[in-house]
């Protein structure tokens, strides 16, 4: 049926189920006499059993989805991955997306490979419109394409950052559309950001006749960010979003997936990929959600929800302890910001040594994002990176309730933190007595004299 199974298989089933794909390839035909360049020789065993010998990659050289005739098996693993993604795209919110493929790239290169596609629709254009959100790849991703990032700084709303949806339109007007190539969206991101207005772009987008590229790389396990993909396409236009593999289903880096409402469009996208390409994704992701099945992946989406509860109000509790406080963001589903005003107050370089203990003490993934950092990123300087804004009005910490987090995490994270805070504090104290000696013994100098 080409549908994630509900209940996920067992290791045995999935491995069989591997040889008999691998088997159909012809570099493991018993009698088979290979005398091309590309015959899916390999050296070593160890290489051979890690790839399941399905050696022969995906694609052909002109189109990522072709089938290859003498890679039966691999081009059969390459349909039912894309078609497998797609039912859990739609399982997950998106349920009128008509077309994705999975892409050996990155979540960065894949938006490249969208722009380039959008550059032979509209040849005069040389601007992309980008709602600021200081993460490297999405901006690079715009400069290697060979286009002008456009950027639109956001609007502070309370504690959260948010689309400057007018700075977006008086934009488009003073350019001109033909000139514009498209709008590069976001919806997974850091807090006090939040995702982009999506409907509202969508809907500017199809007014103004502009393609509208939407960057969701870790928004598959969010039905917030779903909702929104899903919305912004009924009401307006979004052309294509991309999510990551291994931030969305737990696996290697190297995946991502380009899907979209206009299959068509897809398709074109995916004949852009010059050259066959690696299996090794489409392999990750096809066994990942064999194992779990559609119920398990539902699973760990119900888990992630209630663990991101936890740890908002964990981290609440905790930031009131230390005389902080968790902003105000009820706008994004997945990341937390916590205050560190006080820190950031008592000693300029204290909340960058906050990051570097939370480091050391094996705390991944914990942003400390101090301000007023520049930055520059392919001769653009962005003020105050990191934060998404040139001037926000204090630094703080993030924290991220992402598939697969456990409690366990939560509460090791917390203990930690509250530790380095504590250390924090008790230096502070000791520089405050020292400052109060050192300031009583100059006023009885001062009236010695």
């Amino acid at each position: 049926k080409g549908k994630c199974p509900e209940d996920g298989w067992d290791e045995s089933t999935i491995e069989l189920f591997l040889h008999e794909l691998a088997i159909m390839d012809s570099n493991n035909f018993l009698g088979n006499c290979g005398v091309g360049e590309r015959e899916g020789r390999v050296a070593s065993g160890l290489v051979a059993r890690r790839h399941y010998r399905l050696i022969h990659g995906i694609g052909r050289s002109g189109d990522i989805s072709a089938v290859q005739p003498k890679a039966a098996g691999s081009s059969l693993l390459n349909k039912l991955t894309n078609s497998v993604v797609l039912d859990i795209i739609k399982l997950a919110g998106v349920r009128t997306v008509t077309n994705c493929f999975v892409v050996p790239m990155a979540t960065g290169m894949s938006l490249t490979l969208c722009f380039l596609t959008l550059r032979h629709k509209r040849p005069k254009a040389k601007y992309i419109i980008w709602p600021r959100i200081d993460q490297k790849s999405c901006f690079k991703s715009m400069i290697t394409a060979g286009f002008e990032p456009v950027v639109i700084e956001n609007v502070l709303e309370g504690d959260e950052l948010r689309t400057d949806l007018e700075a977006v339109e008086a934009k488009i007007k003073a350019l001109g559309a033909e000139s514009i190539l498209c709008v590069h969206s976001t919806t997974s991101c850091f807090a006090p950001r939040v995702p982009d207005r999506l409907e509202e772009l969508a809907v500017i987008c199809a007014n103004y006749d502009i393609p509208h590229i939407v960057n969701n790389a870790y928004g598959v396990q969010s039905s917030k960010c779903m909702h929104l993909i899903q919305q912004g396409a009924r009401v307006g236009r979004i052309d294509a979003f991309v999510q990551s593999l291994d931030k969305n289903f737990m696996v290697p880096v190297g995946g991502a997936i380009i899907a979209g409402f206009n299959e068509s469009f897809i398709q074109e996208i995916s004949k852009m990929y010059p050259g066959r390409a690696s299996a090794s994704p489409s392999l990750d992701v096809l066994i990942t959600l064999l194992s779990l099945g559609a119920s398990g992946y539902k699973q760990l989406l119900k888990e992630r929800k209630e663990m991101f509860s936890y740890l908002s109000s964990e981290l609440k509790k905790l930031a009131d302890n230390h005389n902080e406080r968790l902003l105000d963001t009820p706008h994004n589903p997945i990341s937390l910001a916590m205050s560190l005003k006080n820190l950031d107050e008592n000693n300029d370089a204290a909340v960058t040594q906050l990051g570097s203990m939370l480091f050391t003490r094996q705390v991944s993934g914990a942003r400390v994002v101090p301000c007023g950092s520049v930055q520059t990123v392919n001769n653009y300087t962005f003020k105050g990176f990191m934060s998404h804004a040139n001037d926000y009005p204090c630094a703080y910490l993030n924290a991220a309730s992402a598939i697969g987090i456990k409690k366990q995490d939560v509460d090791v994270f917390l203990k930690r933190l509250d530790k380095c805070l504590k250390t924090f504090g008790k230096e502070a104290k000791k520089e405050k007595s020292v400052n109060e000696i050192s300031n009583s013994n100059t006023g009885t100098e001062q009236l010695e004299d």
